[in-house]
Formats: C-alpha cells, sequence, structure tokens
C-alpha cells in the first residue's frame, strides 16, 4: 500500500514539474496503449500468424480438390486463407480472363489487408511527435530557466539554476519513453501484416501458377516410358 501511495505521488509530482506537455504526452500514451491492445486482439481473432490452413488448403487444391481446398481454406479466419478460398472460387470460372480474376482477388485481399493496417497511422504520428514534444517542453523549461536567472540579477543560486533545468529534461525523458515502445510495436504489428501479405501473395499465385514439381515427374515418367521402348534391353 505504501508502494502504491509512492508510485501516485511520484506520478503527480511528474504531472506537476512536466506542466501541460507531460500530461499530453501521458494521453498520447493511453491512445497508443489501448491501439496496440486493439490490434494485438484482432490479430489473435483472424490468427494472423496461422500459415498452416492456408498451406493445409493449398495442398489439397493441388491434389485435384477443388472444393475440399475451397472448404477447408474457408473454415479458417486467416485472411490468408479466405482469400485463397476466394481465388479457387473463382478460378473455376472459365468464362472469365484471368487478369480479371488476379484484378478481383487482388482486390479482395486489400480489403482484408487494410482492415488490418487501419489505425497504425496514429500510432505512427505517436511515435514521431512524442521526442518532439518532449524537446519542446525541456525547450520551454529552459527558456523559463534562463528567464528567472535573469530576473535574479547578481543574486544567482545555482540550486535554482540546475532545477529548472532538470525539470526542463524531464519532458524530453517522458516523451522519450512514451515514443520508443510506440516505435517497437509498430514495427511489430507492420511485420506481422507484411508477413500476412506476402502469404497472401504466395498461395493466390500458386493457384493460377502449374504445379511445376507434378509436370517435372510427369515429363520424367514420359520419358521413362519412352526410353523403356527404345532400349528394351534395360
Amino acid at each position: 500500500m505504501n508502494q502504491l501511495m509512492q508510485a501516485l505521488n511520484g506520478a503527480r509530482d511528474i504531472l506537476t514539474l512536466g506542466g501541460p506537455v507531460v500530461v499530453l504526452l501521458l494521453l498520447m500514451s493511453l491512445v497508443a496503449i489501448t491501439i496496440v491492445l486493439a490490434k494485438m486482439l484482432q490479430f489473435r481473432r483472424v490468427r494472423i500468424n496461422d500459415r498452416r490452413s492456408a498451406r493445409q488448403a493449398l495442398k489439397i487444391y493441388r491434389s485435384g480438390n477443388a472444393a475440399a481446398a475451397a472448404a477447408s481454406a474457408r473454415r479458417s479466419p486467416n485472411p490468408a486463407a479466405r482469400t485463397l478460398a476466394r481465388a479457387i472460387q473463382l478460378r473455376d470460372r472459365p468464362d472469365v480472363p484471368e487478369p480479371v480474376l488476379r484484378e478481383e482477388i487482388m482486390q479482395y485481399g486489400g480489403d482484408m489487408l487494410e482492415s488490418l493496417r487501419s489505425h497504425l497511422r496514429p500510432l505512427e504520428v505517436i511515435a514521431a511527435l512524442a521526442p518532439l514534444l518532449g524537446l519542446l517542453g525541456t525547450v520551454l523549461g529552459m527558456i523559463e530557466a534562463f528567464r528567472d536567472l535573469e530576473q535574479a540579477g547578481s543574486q544567482v543560486d545555482p540550486a535554482v539554476l540546475s532545477g529548472g533545468i532538470w525539470q526542463a529534461l524531464l519532458t524530453t525523458a517522458v516523451g522519450l519513453a512514451v515514443a520508443m515502445p510506440v516505435i517497437v510495436a509498430l514495427n511489430w504489428l507492420e511485420r506481422a501484416i507484411d508477413r500476412c501479405a506476402h502469404e497472401m501473395d504466395s498461395v493466390v499465385t500458386r493457384v493460377f501458377t502449374v504445379d511445376l514439381a507434378r509436370t517435372s515427374n510427369v515429363s520424367l515418367s514420359d520419358d521413362d516410358d519412352e526410353r523403356s521402348h527404345d532400349t528394351p534391353f534395360v
């Protein structure tokens, strides 16, 4: 209980010494925490790191069972799996040109990626603005400290000057403390989205391309048959 009271008193002192700049930085940190938690819940709901579902469905599709592959992909909330299901569904429409199908699938996947990227811009703004606000608070505090020094004239107390300086530097420290975790979280979120986008592009491309491994095996089998006819002693 005593430690909690000391922490609250310390936070109150920081707010008092830092002034409105620190208050604004703390509000920005609360906004950033809210956005990060909301995005983590969204990523968990869509299972953004799940690559097995899409690849398993792609394997089923490559085996020749398109209906089962689409059903398997639709069971997963992962964006790559959902995009794969859409690609398989549209791939079975021979009346539509392939470029049109690709555009439709890109639009479908792009909408889901845009939903994943939503509210990341405020995090970028907070990460860039927090250090600048901290620096602004320090500059304003230094101006105030030197103004008090000027008014003191010849009766300068070094303790007053040093106290004003460390109070001014407090805002820079708070600004950096807010910005650094936000930058780390923002990079983690963007990296997760980039991996998901790459997985989406990979599985969709494999839907519209032939299985080179199977083609090579078929070609080798054909060559073996021809060789068996040409060289009966082997």
